[in-house]
């Protein structure tokens, strides 16, 4: 069962008579119908990924998309003889994406049966409806940004930096050191509200709530001198990761209440959430401030739950805590007394003065 409110984040094409017209084994001249090509360059632009999972010889089908002037669109693809579903599956773990977020297109209907089967949470469509896949609401992010554009090649480096941490040897902390990781930690403006909002939409792995925030919330938080908006991104030498993570803070004099902290899985090897964790926990501990944090389990966020208990979050009712009311139903509400630490071995923090704007009481 498919959940229509989830969107698309990586679309996986069939080639023959669905990408393009005609049956590449068979000696077609095939072609792509612009139609289809629009729909290649407008989902791109909207950050959605695409890959393929087709039955064909890989290199003559890989050679063909390159000469059609589509390759360089397509992350990941899986061109062979087994079943598509499992390629499907191989393309979604690969990515770390739920497949609820994960679609297919393909002119067999054995083969979408096939996937279907296999892979229930997986969206399947028929090749008729490839052209207006774009007009349908789950491939229409509601927040494209300036990421947005550049998802895929963010994705594509990352692909080579994987490579290349594979043929790495030596402890994975020497490997970091030689990234030359950076991490910016901003307050949003009007050009980061659109990221931010993102974010709280996009990340499921590494978010504390699950719950997102939209362009009025955000800027409802943004205008109220007591509440931080934070917006994190990171880069490295293969080139920028964009924003990877988002950060909404009330402070108050006695107690921080970090309300949702977000990063994005790409990043989560690189220890960008234990960073960030870690810069406000030293930050509350030199302000003489307590740390609430609320957290709700959701069936994806476990590895978020570990990142808080590692930083010292525990379960502890301290008094602090009822100055900030009750908390919304299923929210657990987090607390560490904290004590100055260091940020990280390995990336560069350049961040926000937390000192420079005063805090309200109440």
């Amino acid at each position: 069962m498919t959940d229509d409110r989830v969107i698309v984040k990586c679309l996986v094409w069939d080639l023959d008579n669905t990408l393009w017209r005609g049956t590449l084994a068979e000696g077609d001249d095939v072609v792509v119908p612009e139609a289809v090509r629009r729909v290649i360059t407008e989902l791109d632009a909207r950050g959605v990924l695409q890959s393929v999972a087709s039955k064909n010889d890989h290199d003559l089908a890989w050679a063909r998309l390159e000469r059609l002037g589509l390759a360089e669109y397509f992350v990941l693809p899986r061109i062979g003889w087994g079943p598509k579903s499992a390629s499907v599956k191989d393309i979604a773990d690969r990515l770390n994406f739920a497949e609820s977020t994960i679609a297919f297109v393909d002119d067999q209907p054995t083969e979408r049966a096939e996937v279907a089967f296999h892979l229930p949470a997986v969206r399947c469509y028929p090749a008729e409806q490839a052209a207006d896949l774009a007009g349908l609401p789950e491939f229409s992010p509601p927040v494209i940004t300036e990421d947005s554009a550049r998802r895929r090649g963010m994705y594509q480096a990352g692909f080579r930096r994987d490579a290349e941490r594979e043929g790495f040897t030596g402890p994975d902390e020497d490997f970091l050191r030689t990234l030359d990781l950076r991490m910016s930690v901003v307050r949003a403006t009007e050009r980061e509200l659109a990221r931010a909002a993102e974010l709280t939409l996009r990340t499921s792995q590494m978010n504390a709530t699950g719950v997102p925030y939209d362009d009025a919330a955000l800027r409802g938080l943004m205008a109220d001198p007591a509440h931080e908006v934070l917006v994190v991104s990171m880069s490295d030498r293969f080139g920028p990761h964009g924003a990877v993570g988002i950060v909404l803070l009330r402070r108050t004099p006695d107690v921080w209440h970090l309300k949702l902290l977000a990063t994005s899985c790409r990043v989560v090897a690189f220890g960008a959430g234990t960073t960030l964790l870690n810069w406000i926990v030293d930050r509350a501990a030199r302000a003489g401030a307590h740390l609430a944090a609320d957290f709700r389990p959701t069936d994806r966020n476990r590895m978020m739950d570990i990142a808080y208990r590692f930083a010292g979050f525990d379960d502890d009712a301290c008094g602090c805590l009822t100055a900030l009311g009750p908390s919304a139903e299923g929210v657990l509400r987090l607390h560490l007394l904290p004590e100055p630490r260091p940020v990280s071995p390995v990336v560069a923090l350049d961040a926000v003065d937390l000192a420079a704007v005063a805090v309200t009481r109440g």
